[in-house]
């Protein structure tokens, strides 16, 4: 080895080594973003796509997020598909590199279940930086029973990166209905943007959001075995769906084909669906005032 390139080998290795001890250089593990960072900046626009339904899956799923750990196991069927949630920006703000790089692969497909109700009483509060300048109040809920599976996928086999697959496959968010305690939420104005590249060329749309119909928790199905340093992040991954109002379209519906992307389904073959206007939109949250760390 000629002595240029062993101090190049040197100050590689130093440059390692420096950002080993810095405090605060390791903000997350690899293969995963930070939790907050991430959490807070993921939303979701919801489209209505009743009118499939998978072949039969029975799923035993069990809770990720501390403030629920306590929360039975349970066993569920997976039935007809409600919806499809893809990743926006809300009102122009974008999320910041290396966040960003998740957030718009984060395409997750919606699917009836039934299951006992929990009764679990939440306070919700926004984590996402554009609705906390809103001055949105926290809201005080009732989880009630389970409604919807939303389990990651592709759209029209436009696959994440590999280092980015390895992470977003294991996104699964059981939602629940609420019941909403005190005074309703006085609808909001946003403006939503696509993040995803397959609906990248859509145009912006407006929307006013209501109170929320749903809080939709992170859940692990048997059989995936989600990394330590995944699973360090999608546990706090909450989000209360709230129901949005849109102005009529001029724009048509795109048709899309959906391939599931989570280990435990990945036998199930693949869906067609369209999508026109969004119907709800999936805003992060804590819980009981349990802030995701990072």
């Amino acid at each position: 080895m000629s002595r240029r390139s062993a101090l190049r080998c040197f100050a590689a290795l130093a440059s390692l080594l420096l950002v080993a001890v810095l405090p605060g250089a390791a903000t997350a593990a690899p293969g995963a973003p930070p939790p907050l960072p991430f959490v807070s900046q993921l939303d979701l626009s919801c489209y209505r796509t009743e009118g499939y339904k998978p072949p039969p899956v029975e799923l035993t799923l069990t809770h990720l997020n501390p403030v629920l750990a306590k929360l039975p196991s349970e066993t569920v069927k997976l039935g007809e598909r409600r919806q499809l949630c893809v990743p926006v920006a809300k009102n122009g703000a974008i999320p910041p590199p290396g966040i960003l790089d998740y957030v718009r692969w984060v395409d997750l497909s919606c699917y009836r279940i039934e299951g006992r109700a929990a009764d679990f009483p939440l306070t919700l509060s926004q984590l996402n930086p554009v609705v906390q300048k809103l001055g949105i109040q926290d809201a005080h809920v009732t989880m009630l029973s389970p409604e919807q599976l939303c389990v990651p996928v592709a759209k029209n086999g436009k696959l994440p990166p590999p280092e980015i697959l390895s992470f977003v496959r294991h996104i699964d968010l059981e939602c629940y209905a609420l019941r909403v305690l005190g005074i309703p939420t006085i609808p909001f104005p946003l403006t939503l943007g696509h993040l995803n590249p397959v609906l990248a060329d859509r145009p912006k749309t407006d929307v006013k959001v209501g109170n929320a119909r749903q809080v939709c928790v992170p859940v692990a199905k048997r059989g995936d075995e989600i990394p330590p340093e995944v699973l360090g992040t999608i546990q706090w991954l909450d989000l209360a769906k709230a129901d949005v109002s849109t102005a009529p379209s001029v724009v048509g519906p795109v048709s899309l084909k959906l391939t599931h992307l989570n280990p435990v389904l990945a036998r199930l073959p693949s869906e067609e669906v369209v999508i026109t206007e969004p119907t709800q939109l999936g805003l992060p949250v804590a819980k009981n005032g349990k802030i995701p760390p990072g």
